[in-house]
């Protein structure tokens, strides 16, 4: 499956942003989905995972209540709602797929990867 990260872009603190990743070239709702971030000269880091269905979620701790992870199978699509954004936020953000029912949080879990799309949040 191919996956293709966007919706990123500059922001101010305080704002709000949705990521897509669009996915082709397999069954979507085969695959769990998550979401993870690198911020310069940092480790890539989990952010968000849900399983094929929708149903189960999980978030880091401290996006939790700010992200929204989501999808919607019948569009091939996965989503990331950031709102109440933080300069700390700042980082490529990548999307992935791992054929499993559930999300992980390890990035070794996961076989397909997005190209990444940048979120810029100042301050």
């Amino acid at each position: 499956v191919q996956l293709q990260a966007s919706g990123g872009g500059l922001v101010q603190a305080g704002g709000s942003l949705r990521l897509s990743c669009a996915a082709s070239g397999g069954s979507f709702s085969r695959y769990a989905m998550g979401w993870f971030r690198q911020a310069p000269g940092k480790e890539r880091e989990f952010v968000a995972a849900i399983s094929r269905r929708g149903d189960i979620t999980d978030h880091l701790d401290s996006v939790k209540g700010r992200f929204t992870i989501s999808r919607d199978n019948a569009k091939n699509t996965v989503y990331l709602q950031m709102n109440s954004l933080k300069p700390e936020d700042t980082a490529v953000y990548y999307c992935a797929g791992r054929s499993n029912f559930y999300g992980s949080r390890r990035l070794i879990d996961y076989a397909y990867w997005g190209q990444g799309t940048l979120v810029t949040v100042s301050s």
